[in-house]
């Protein structure tokens, strides 16, 4: 579903004020607000519609990426890179556990942690005892 120009959506001009802007999302956000239109769903729509477009047309950042890029400037602004916090911390470990059988324990002592036991911090009954004891014989 495409979405309508912002401009559009609060009855505005490209060139409006401040003023102008609020007095079109008042005027709208009373007449659509879900307490006045109580089960309405396109009121619904509607207002959460009014308050995205002020919401952007009020910025003077937002706006000015969304008068040169439109909806897909906003998006991307507001987007980012997602990333799974677990899925983070194993693959950081996961390379910490490789630097570790490289360059500290010997290649006969393997190093192997369990997920389960890193995410809940029980990490320290497995290698710190091996490294160490491996580090002195060196």
């Amino acid at each position: 579903m495409s979405k309508r120009d912002y401009y559009e959506v609060l009855g505005v001009n490209k060139g409006c004020d401040a003023d102008d802007l609020k007095k079109a999302y008042r005027k709208l956000a009373m007449k659509y607000h879900p307490d006045r239109n109580s089960g309405d769903k396109n009121a619904e729509v509607k207002f959460k519609e009014a308050k995205e477009a002020y919401e952007v047309l009020n910025d003077p950042q937002k706006r000015q990426v969304y008068d040169q890029f439109g909806h897909q400037g906003i998006d991307q602004q507001s987007g980012g890179f997602q990333v799974d916090p677990l899925v983070l911390v194993e693959v950081l470990l996961t390379h910490l556990v490789i630097f570790l059988e490289i360059f500290l324990v010997d290649h006969k002592v393997p190093v192997v942690i369990p997920i389960e036991d890193l995410i809940l911090n029980t990490i320290w009954k497995y290698p710190l005892k091996i490294v160490s004891e491996e580090l002195k014989k060196k």
